[in-house]
């Protein structure tokens, strides 16, 4: 073949490719990496907005998801947005904070008045003005919202008052505010990665462990732990993040589409926690013969509210004075 007859083969066969939708696209990949099970609905609609991203970007991005700790745990996933590893992850926003520390506010124990109050909180300016700050720190962006739950605590004892968690050796994710909850009330705090957890109660490297029921019930705590004591300490939330490259790749009509495909998984995610909260407290009673005990949880707002404003917050007081005042 002549020089001339293979420029001109090679130019017809580039313009046949580009003629074709979405073939450019497909060399688009993404990697979605979290640390919860395959069973929990956090995963579920992860990959429902991996469809709705393909669909929606007529197949420009495809994006892969990751449970489990399968790409690192939650420490290794959040250093990979800026590493460029991962692409999306979900995070607790204790582990965000430590980029952005004032946005540590919502994971404070009994920070939250009820439910209510929480979905006011991340609809609100102040949680807008607090994850841009959290993007003009790091480079990467709060995208979406999903309800993780109100996190209580399981152990093999029953946990009435903060003076029954006094020398407690409890898990806690391996993010600093996390320890003010046992802290405030005597126990000892112990960080342990969330991947980990199930075989730390198992051999009894810790005597206890504090998460929402949905996770107690999808990892299986309650296998190795007799009583679930509801603490409702925390109303946890996990952030949708996208990496700052990710992000600055994208043109504004796709940034728009992840951004409405992620903030729907985030509120359908919501809602299925939410009812399994409800439904759960009779589950591990009649299906899992577990003790449920309906803690009194004033004495442990007494002792932890009065160190929302003391030496562990990261946050200033106008900031929480806006959260507390919102209806």
């Amino acid at each position: 073949m002549t020089p001339i007859r293979l420029s001109t083969t090679l130019a017809l066969a580039l313009a046949a490719c580009a003629a074709l939708p979405g073939i450019a696209a497909a060399q688009t990949k993404l990697k979605f990496a979290h640390v919860y099970e395959t069973s929990e609905p956090y995963h579920k609609w992860a990959l429902w907005a991996a469809d709705e991203v393909k669909k929606r970007t007529a197949g420009r991005y495809e994006m892969q998801v990751f449970p489990a700790s399968s790409l690192g745990k939650e420490t290794d996933i959040n250093q990979g947005l800026t590493l460029g590893t991962v692409d999306i992850i979900y995070t607790g926003q204790l582990f965000a904070a430590r980029t952005h520390p004032p946005l540590a506010i919502g994971g404070a124990p009994f920070m939250f008045r009820d439910f209510s109050h929480w979905k006011a909180y991340v609809a609100s300016p102040v949680y807008a003005d607090l994850a841009e700050g959290y993007f003009k720190k790091g480079g990467n962006k709060p995208i979406a919202v999903t309800y993780y739950g109100v996190r209580h605590t399981t152990a093999n004892k029953a946990i009435n008052r903060p003076e029954d968690m006094k020398g407690l050796k409890i898990r806690v994710p391996d993010a600093p505010l996390y320890t003010m909850f046992p802290r405030g009330v005597g126990a000892n705090p112990t960080p342990i990665a969330f991947a980990e957890v199930y075989l730390a109660l198992q051999n009894r490297t810790v005597d206890a462990q504090e998460n929402p029921l949905p996770t107690i019930e999808a990892k299986k705590f309650y296998e190795v732990q007799s009583h679930i004591n509801l603490t409702g300490h925390i109303t946890e939330m996990l952030l949708t993040i996208l990496s700052g490259a990710t992000w600055n790749k994208l043109s504004d009509a796709d940034k728009k589409a992840f951004e409405a495909i992620f903030q729907e998984a985030g509120a359908k995610a919501t809602d299925e926690i939410a009812a399994a909260e409800n439904k759960l407290v009779e589950e591990f009673v009649t299906k899992y013969k577990k003790t449920v005990v309906k803690t009194d949880r004033r004495p442990f707002q007494e002792a932890l509210t009065k160190l929302h404003l003391g030496p562990d917050a990261t946050w200033d007081k106008a900031t929480y004075d806006k959260l507390q005042a919102l209806k």
